[in-house]
């Protein structure tokens, strides 16, 4: 099964923190593909540091709610703390979309319920998975995306999707 997965950090030294979850990611499976790296300003509450966010294809066993699992304990890992919504934080991990399963439960939703309305998700998204229909709304993400109009330029890029290998610094 693929599974697409956002990351996000705004605390710390962000692009370590990507990349190092990254590889723990793949030990879940295998990373089929990532996306360039892209610097976005925070949704919600607005005064905190900017964004790094990027998302990947991972192909896995795990089904959507073991995953899920995985994903916050991730997320834990690297001090990830819930105060408040949309708060800073160390690592975001989403489920975004899991090989064209509908689920909303105690827990959770797959497709992420706000997905195509964030270009910080749709942006790298489209670049890796343009195609990828939403299994709710019957649109390829690159619609999506277009649906977004201005709000798409909002999303800058930093860095290809070498990043994961790289050592500089956003």
């Amino acid at each position: 099964m693929i599974a697409y997965i956002g990351l996000g950090s705004n605390l710390g030294d962000r692009r370590a923190t990507l990349r190092a979850a990254v590889r723990r990611l793949s030990e879940h499976g295998r990373i089929v593909a990532v996306s360039s790296l892209y610097e976005t300003e925070p949704v919600g509450f607005r005064d905190q540091p900017w964004f790094l966010n990027a998302v990947i294809a991972l192909e896995t066993d795990l089904d959507p709610r073991e995953l899920l699992r995985t994903l916050l304990a991730i997320e834990r890992s690297f001090g990830r703390e819930r105060t408040f919504r949309n708060a800073p934080r160390t690592l975001d991990l989403d489920l975004l979309l899991y090989d064209g399963v509908v689920e909303n439960s105690v827990g959770l939703t797959v497709p992420h319920p706000r997905l195509h309305e964030r270009a910080f998700v749709l942006v790298p998204l489209a670049e890796i998975a343009p195609d990828e229909v939403h299994p709710l709304l019957g649109l390829p993400v690159r619609v999506l995306l277009e649906q977004l109009g201005d709000r798409a330029t909002e999303v800058r890029r930093v860095d290809g999707p070498e990043w994961v290998n790289g050592d500089a610094v956003a």
